[in-house]
């Protein structure tokens, strides 16, 4: 068990889609979060006050959480420092990187000599089996986006919050660190042989009473030419009987590929759904979930409302303006 609260690591984040998984944690478990530990070249914040590590220790953390996902999930030279130098001050430490803490010789020894745990998030706990695409009980949802980094936790998260908050049986069933971090159980998805990612969301969303929605995190892009294979297990594991497509309107091109295009939502539901539907033919599309946060608030209402009129579908800001439609719309169903 993950002891809390955490001072939330940033290291040198260059922006805020690098430090995603302390935003997450920020915004879903604040009362874990009692402030962030930033390196002099880090490029953001999530409005967190600024703390050493002898000031968070006094704010009571427990945990030193690497809030940062950058390319390829490496531990930096600068970063040890500042790790090692937590361990000999009583913190436990938290990653969700795939460069797991279990693997440095010199962080496994210090955690040894302080009596301090190392805690991977990405270590996968199960034997996941290869997925045989039974049909399951239940019903299912997963959030599929143009891009990486759209907003498919949030959308899974508020959509979560907003059924239950309307007695609706409902579960997040999360596929990645944030959402393992912020809930204390799911799947690495990402960390997962490639043969049993399907079998693992398969595993993930058992059978269910026949009125419980799983509301399956969504990972990557069927788009993105780096992360599509996740996204793939996740259309074909879970098995969903309702999609949600994300978006971030304000994106110049797909995250961390400058020469490629942000597809159109349309696109993506086409794509998705006709995936989909080989897993599961009575697959729809329930809504549309658009990450607004660089919008001011008439410019983020008129461009739902263009979508909502162009797509047909109930069109929100999940975690802006709730997700009491998109609820609205699944208890439909």
């Amino acid at each position: 068990m993950i002891k809390t609260p955490y001072l939330l690591f940033l290291g040198d984040a260059p922006d805020q889609l690098a430090a995603k998984v302390a935003q997450g944690i920020k915004d879903w478990r604040p009362e874990n979060a009692v402030g962030q530990f930033r390196l002099p070249a880090c490029g953001t914040t999530l409005g967190l006050d600024d703390m050493t590590l002898a000031q968070g220790l006094e704010a009571g953390a427990k945990t030193l959480v690497i809030g940062v996902a950058n390319r390829g999930g490496v531990i930096s030279a600068a970063w040890k420092e500042v790790l090692l130098e937590a361990l000999a001050m009583g913190y436990d430490l938290a990653s969700g990187l795939h460069n797991l803490l279990s693997e440095e010789d010199d962080l496994v020894a210090a955690a040894a000599e302080h009596g301090r745990s190392l805690h991977d998030v990405r270590i996968p706990s199960v034997d996941y089996p290869i997925a045989n695409g039974v049909k399951r009980t239940g019903k299912r949802v997963l959030a599929v986006g143009t891009d990486c980094s759209v907003g498919k936790m949030y959308t899974a998260l508020a959509l979560d919050n907003a059924m239950r908050a309307r007695g609706m049986k409902s579960t997040f069933r999360a596929t990645g660190q944030t959402g393992i971090l912020i809930t204390g159980h799911g799947v690495p998805l990402d960390a997962v042989v490639a043969d049993f990612m399907a079998g693992a969301v398969e595993w993930l969303t058992p059978d269910n009473d026949p009125d419980h929605w799983d509301v399956i995190e969504g990972q990557g892009s069927l788009m993105h030419v780096s992360y599509s294979g996740v996204t793939m297990a996740l259309v074909h594991g879970g098995q969903p009987d309702a999609l949600i497509i994300c978006h971030e309107p304000t994106r110049e091109h797909m995250r961390g590929l400058p020469t490629y295009s942000v597809p159109s939502m349309e696109a993506i539901r086409d794509v998705a759904l006709t995936l989909a539907k080989v897993a599961n033919p009575d697959c729809v599309v329930v809504g549309a979930a658009v990450n607004t946060q660089h919008m001011g608030e008439d410019e983020a209402k008129a461009y739902l409302a263009k979508v909502e009129a162009e797509m047909g579908i109930p069109s929100v800001d999940p975690f802006r303006f709730g997700a009491e439609r998109l609820a609205e719309a699944f208890e439909a169903i």
